[in-house]
Parts: structure tokens; C-alpha cells; sequence
């Protein structure tokens, strides 16, 4: 059945994984102005990550059910109103307290975005927009701290970040309202009553009972902890272990960024040309090969070949696994299974960078990507399983 798309939808997804990436890249920039306003201790940054997480993990898990009810672009509208709310709050408030309940705010926000528009472009759209649209999220991430230390250099304070990008959201909050029916894409009734009959959503309660459903939230749980993971403490890595100039490891740290963006980009190409479970199996050997090439250390130039590598190779894995997610579980469980895996990757992203912290201060820096290379191993093993456990649904 051919759909009749509206050409605003895909720049909107592209614009909302923009402004979903936008907060994540000015707290690293603003905490240590925000701590010296309201005299923290550095590591209070923490509560914001997991008050952050928890907010993140609640709506991403229930997304398909809010969706059902204000549909995608109304689910849209509301989450982007919600993290401009928690933006703006950030800029003005004159007490540290009001962070935390609003960093929940910003996390419900940010988990409906990430769980609605990837459950829509994987059941609407091709795996090559799904790679695009990540990488508008690499855009935002790599924008929101050169906004934030704009406008620390011309303001001369923190607070003038998060009101731009909190404006920003309120924008594109009226933009998704304003256009909330082009998500609703028309076809003739029959089709949609054929379409109903053959693919409607499963129950929540169905769905749960599912083990590669189960092994779906373990495979994202593993990789954004990887991710994020290497990309937090690598620069530590290189200059309180191997002695790496800091200039250099900064560079280098944007590179792995750098090229992670590039790649999903390139994976878009790319995306015609091979099959995705098939790219996902060679990206996923390929990311164990470069972190192995990170440990090894035999010299700079090998560490900067595996960092490249990693970054390349983990680019198309996160949009991969979503677009895969329907071979692993069925359409008739994919939305709610998406639901479920964003709940998954938001736990990953706060949990396994801070384990692996924790273990790397008590025993050793170069046990982190020790702890990242198992994490990859076994996140492999898991997609092997989750494609043979599938069942027929």
C-alpha cells in the first residue's frame, strides 16, 4: 500500500531531533556556571541526571498509549511545550530547588519526543530517513554547547543559553500544534480497514510477555550506555591515564563525536544498498574492533584509528535497532516494543556511564573501556538472540 506523506512531516522529525539533542549539549557547558551561582558541589549535576532519567523513562515507556490519545503531533506539541517550560525555568529561576522537579519536566519532554517520532518514521517511513533523523540529533547535541558558550561570552551569564533554546521549543511547539493533522497520513478507507484488521496495535499487557521484546530494552540499554559512555570519559582517559595533551584529547573527543554524526549520515546513503540486519551485524563487529583498538594503546595513532572506528561503526546501530525492531517482535508489537526500548536506552545512558565511573575510580581508569567492550559483546550476543527467539506474530 503506497501512503501519501506530507512534505512537512520529515523536516519536522529532522527539527524535533534537533531541538531533543539542544539540552543534552548545554548542561555540560552551563553546570559549572550554575553550580558557582548557587554554590553545588560539582557532583549535584547528578541529581539532574537521574531526576532527568526517571522523567525520560516514564513517558518513553508510555508513549503508544499517549500517542493513541493526542496522536503523534499532539504528543509532539505537548512534549516540546514541556521541555520549553523546563528550559526556560532554567534560566530564571533564582533557587537551585526548582531544577529538580523541572529536570523531570525536561525528561517526560524529551522521552515522548525520542519514543513518538521514532515509532512514527519506523512504521511510515524508510531506514534511510531513520538514520537522517539521528543524525539531526548529533546536529543539536554538537549546537548546544557552542549556544551555550555564545551566550556565556556575550552575556556573560548562563541563563541567556536556555533561553534561546527554551524559545526555541515554544516555536516548535506552535509549529507541531499548528500542523498536528500532517501526521495523519490519508489513504483510501478500504486500505486502512485492511490495514487495521492486519497490523493494530498490540496490548500493552501482550507485548510484555514477549522475550525478545525483553531483549529489544537490553540490546538499547547496552548501546546508549556505550555510547555515551565513551563519549563521557574518554577525554578523562587520555589525559589522567595515558597522558595525552589535553588539547589533543579534546580534539579527539570531538572527533569520535564527529565522525558519529558523519556516519549516520553516510548509513542514510547507504541504507539501499544493504540490508539492515546485515549492517547492523558488520557495525556492531566493527564497533568491537575499534574500542578493542582503543585498549590495546599500542600508540596515538592506533588509539586515534580505534576512536574513529568506534565512532563510525556505532553511528548507524541506534537507528538500525529501531528500524529492525519490527523483525524482532512484529508489527503488531512495535510501537508499544519502541516504547519500551527508549524507556531502555534512558536507563543506559545514565546507569552504565556511572557504574563504570564508579569501577573506574576505585580500581583503574582503563578498566571503563574494558567495561564498554563487554557491554558490546554482550550487546551483540543479545541481537543474535533476539533474531532467533522471534516469534511469528
Amino acid at each position: 500500500m503506497k501512503l501519501k506523506k506530507s512534505s512537512l512531516v520529515i523536516p519536522l522529525s529532522f527539527a524535533a531531533f534537533i531541538s531533543l539533542g539542544l539540552p543534552d549539549g548545554l548542561m555540560g557547558v552551563a553546570w559549572p556556571g550554575i553550580a558557582s551561582s548557587f554554590t553545588l558541589p560539582l557532583d549535584y549535576v547528578g541529581i539532574l541526571l537521574i531526576t532527568g532519567t526517571a522523567g525520560y523513562i516514564i513517558s518513553s515507556f508510555f508513549s503508544p498509549s499517549i500517542t493513541r490519545i493526542l496522536g503523534v503531533g499532539g504528543l509532539l506539541a505537548a512534549s516540546c511545550f514541556l521541555t520549553a517550560t523546563g528550559l526556560l525555568v532554567y534560566g530564571s529561576t533564582p533557587t537551585w530547588m526548582l531544577f529538580i522537579p523541572f529536570s523531570i519536566i525536561l525528561g517526560v519532554g524529551a522521552g515522548a519526543i525520542d519514543a513518538g517520532i521514532n515509532t512514527y518514521i519506523a512504521q511510515n517511513h524508510s531506514e534511510r530517513l531513520m538514520h537522517w533523523l539521528h543524525a539531526s540529533f548529533g546536529i543539536g547535541i554538537t549546537a548546544g554547547p557552542v549556544i551555550m558558550t555564545l551566550g556565556i561570552r556575550y552575556s556573560g551569564t548562563w541563563r541567556t543559553g536556555y533561553y534561546i533554546t527554551g524559545i526555541a521549543q515554544l516555536i516548535l511547539a506552535t509549529i507541531f500544534l499548528l500542523n498536528r493533522s500532517q501526521w495523519s497520513l490519508k489513504t483510501d478507507s478500504s486500505e486502512i480497514k485492511v490495514e487495521n484488521e492486519q497490523h493494530s496495535d498490540a496490548p500493552m499487557s501482550e507485548t510484555l510477555k514477549l522475550l525478545p521484546a525483553y531483549l529489544s530494552m537490553l540490546l538499547f540499554l547496552l548501546y546508549t550506555g556505550v555510547e555515551l559512555g565513551f563519549g563521557l570519559w574518554i577525554f578523562t582517559i587520555l589525559t589522567k591515564s595515558r597522558g595525552v595533551d589535553p588539547q589533543i584529547a579534546g580534539f579527539l573527543t570531538s572527533a569520535y563525536w564527529g565522525t558519529f554524526t558523519v556516519g549516520r549520515v553516510l548509513a542514510g546513503f547507504s541504507s539501499n544498498l544493504f540490508n539492515g540486519t546485515h549492517l547492523l551485524f558488520w557495525a556492531m563487529i566493527s564497533a568491537i574492533f575499534g574500542l578493542s583498538l582503543v585498549i590495546i594503546d599500542l600508540n596515538i595513532i592506533v588509539t586515534i584509528m580505534g576512536i574513529t572506528l568506534l565512532g563510525l561503526a556505532l553511528a548507524p546501530v541506534f537507528p538500525g535497532l529501531v528500524s529492525d525492531t519490527e523483525n524482532r517482535v512484529g508489527r503488531r508489537h512495535q510501537a508499544n516494543t519502541i516504547g519500551m526500548q527508549i524507556s531502555a536506552a534512558g536507563l543506559g545512558a545514565a546507569a552504565l556511564p556511572a557504574l563504570a565511573g564508579t569501577l573506574g575510580e576505585s580500581y583503574s581508569l582503563e578498566i571503563i573501556p574494558a567495561i564498554l567492550l563487554t557491554s558490546l559483546v554482550v550487546l551483540f550476543i543479545c541481537f543474535i538472540l533476539s533474531h532467533l527467539f522471534k516469534k511469528s506474530l
